[in-house]
């Protein structure tokens, strides 16, 4: 899903369906042992993500290596590597490009469904929160208040290894563009229809800091498909 919404220059790889033990024997020894006293369904993500980033790297002409996060949880990549990676129930991804190409990308999924309550208020500022009104009412067939998370977390996948600062929900403005586009896929070998939907948005940095060094918008890209929600912001190198 991820591949679908990140331009060419950038290597994604993923993997869909409920986590297993299949990838804890690909984990090197420093992995390994980071997750070591993690519980198992942790173990199994962390895992899997790096399976990811290990085939997309490979993709990208890089040998696979160890993948270790650093004091705020992000992964550290091989010099001249940038990237995110992301994993909610039933999807696990990781997007990477070489640094010559682009200046960072922040990859987010989560399942589509709606925010627990009362969490559309912390992070939506009150233009966003009419937005996902609106929106929801014309297509009540998304859950944009997740997609509006989704989007947030993706433009911090991108801050934060960018800049090495952190920012909050209302750090950034999310605007998703007026139209979207639906499409029917129909897979033979699994015998059903069903719908996917794709649009794009654009997040404004509203913190000084932040907006100085950033372009004046960042477009970003999501798609809602198989259940879950996945978006992705890609900086072109020297934006």
């Amino acid at each position: 899903m991820i591949e679908d919404i990140v331009p060419p220059v950038v290597s994604a790889a993923d993997l869909r369906g409920e986590v297993t033990n299949a990838s804890l024997s690909s984990l090197f020894p420093e992995e390994a042992a980071y997750v070591a006293r993690s519980v198992d369904r942790r173990k199994r993500e962390f895992a899997d993500v790096r399976r990811c980033a290990g085939q997309a790297l490979e993709r990208l002409g890089y040998s696979r290596v160890p993948i270790l996060p650093d004091a705020w949880g992000a992964p550290r990549w091989p010099s001249g590597i940038t990237g995110s990676m992301t994993h909610c129930a039933g999807y696990r991804a990781a997007a990477l490009a070489r640094r010559s190409d682009v200046s960072a990308v922040g990859i987010d999924a989560e399942p589509d469904g709606p925010l627990g309550e009362g969490t559309l208020r912390v992070i939506a500022l009150p233009a966003e929160a009419g937005s996902v009104a609106r929106l929801g009412a014309a297509r009540p067939e998304l859950h944009w208040d997740r997609l509006l998370f989704s989007a947030k977390e993706a433009v911090f996948k991108v801050w934060y290894p960018w800049t090495g600062q952190r920012l909050t929900f209302r750090d950034a403005e999310i605007v998703f563009d007026p139209c979207t586009e639906r499409f029917a896929l129909d897979p033979c070998t699994e015998g059903f229809t069903f719908d996917a939907c794709t649009g794009g948005f654009t997040a404004y940095l509203r913190e000084p800091a932040a907006a100085r060094r950033f372009p004046s918008g960042l477009p970003g890209r999501w798609l809602a498909r198989h259940g879950l929600l996945v978006t992705a912001i890609t900086v072109p190198y020297g934006a």
